[in-house]
């Protein structure tokens, strides 16, 4: 498996499709790894070099010491361009990630043609549930918060549809490292890129579940509005909305992102 050597961790990436197709770069969220991806890969690898990666203390990547900010979650990715000679890509984050496209698209503009923001906001308005969802993760393990967790990744006809992609799904938020689960939700709640939106010059799509009540609809539009020339999309799902309604996602994306 490919790594990046940070400073003091690795970072775990993979690369794949035609080597002479532009790169589309895809961040997940948090709890999650790149296998979140997993209902994209085809759709999007038919017209993009895919770059996936797994953020410190994710899937296979090393935990970062200590608390980051979420300039040091984009200093990952700017490293991994570096690091593979690209010198500009698109751009797709969920949640996390989305932030982190947020944090691209204000401080490294010049490395991403297009940005698509998924489920983000560019701040916590209440972290004190999450907060709570911390200490108890630090003090009783991921189990502890794994229904809560996947009550607000899926709708409940969902997760009743579909039991076999829970139990993925579920295997996934447990493979994360609790500490890392713990110390990034931490940067989340920390957030606050509000005032950096209107540094955004760059062509973005934000989309959002209807359900989703981690970040609700009202966050996501209050983003679209802040971001100039920024287009939005509402699609049936909660959270992981790539995954609940993903043929609507992929073809939104793939609109946006390389129009015909």
């Amino acid at each position: 498996m490919p790594y990046l050597q940070r400073e003091d961790y690795r970072l775990h990436y993979t690369i794949q499709g035609d080597p002479r197709a532009p790169v589309l770069v895809l961040s997940h969220s948090l709890g999650a790894h790149m296998g979140m991806w997993q209902p994209q890969l085809e759709s999007f690898g038919r017209r993009f070099q895919l770059l996936c990666y797994d953020h410190p203390g994710h899937g296979n990547s090393e935990p970062r010491p200590g608390t980051a900010s979420m300039a040091d979650f984009g200093a990952d990715v700017l490293a991994l361009l570096d690091a593979l000679d690209l010198e500009r890509v698109a751009f797709c984050g969920l949640s996390l990630g989305g932030m982190v496209g947020i944090w691209l698209g204000a401080h490294a503009s010049h490395r991403i043609t297009r940005l698509v923001v998924c489920s983000a906001p560019a701040q916590i308005e209440d972290p004190t549930l999450l907060r709570r969802r911390i200490a108890r993760v630090r003090r009783d393990g991921l189990e502890a918060i794994t229904d809560s967790v996947l009550a607000g990744w899926f709708t409940p006809e969902f997760r009743q549809r579909e039991p076999e992609c829970v139990k993925w799904t579920t295997q996934m938020l447990l493979s994360t490292r609790a500490e890392a689960y713990a110390a990034t939700a931490e940067t989340v709640c920390e957030l606050d890129l509000r005032s950096e939106l209107s540094r955004i010059d760059l062509p973005v799509l934000v989309i959002y579940g209807a359900n989703d009540e981690a970040t609700p609809s009202a966050w996501n539009r209050a983003l679209q509005e802040k971001i100039s020339g920024a287009a939005g999309l509402c699609l049936p799902g909660a959270h992981l909305v790539n995954i609940e309604a993903s043929n609507e996602y992929n073809a939104a994306v793939l609109g946006f992102l390389a129009p015909r």
